[in-house]
């Protein structure tokens, strides 16, 4: 066995709020997308599933989980524990994120469930209806 620690493969851009909170203007991040939670979708056996990133939270206190004109919408809380010395990069704050659902969504059909730092929220889609249809143009004379 290997003793040496892995490393994680990075891109050469890093993702633009982390760069920003490099800078002592960090204080623009709220305005540039700060405090964003992290998505991920797919429809997986005719439901549209969103998984999120919400480590570190307790579900039935910190998060909140509505579906409104057509989008679901995600908040979230972070409270900052009060200590003396150390530094801290943890956010915390208001968390929020909005996803347009997918035509076909079923607000009356949704489950959400947290395990491990993550969120995931599954809705029911409808069966989708044929793209367009063909009409025949009659002849009026």
């Amino acid at each position: 066995m290997s003793t040496v620690p892995a490393r994680r493969s990075r891109s050469v851009f890093p993702d633009l709020s982390e760069f920003f909170d490099a800078f002592p203007f960090a204080g623009l991040r709220p305005a540039l997308g700060g405090n964003l939670i992290r998505v991920e979708d797919r429809v997986e056996n005719g439901r549209y599933v969103v998984r999120a990133e919400l480590p570190g939270l307790d579900p039935e206190k910190d998060i909140d989980v509505s579906i409104n004109a057509g989008q679901l919408e995600i908040t979230a809380e972070r409270t900052e524990e009060k200590s003396e010395g150390g530094r801290s990069e943890f956010h915390y704050g208001s968390f929020r994120r909005s996803v347009t659902l997918p035509p076909g969504a079923k607000d009356d059909d949704v489950e959400a469930s947290y395990a491990k730092g993550i969120l995931t929220v599954s809705i029911g889609l409808a069966e989708q209806q044929e793209a367009g249809k063909k009409i025949e143009v009659k002849n009026a004379e």
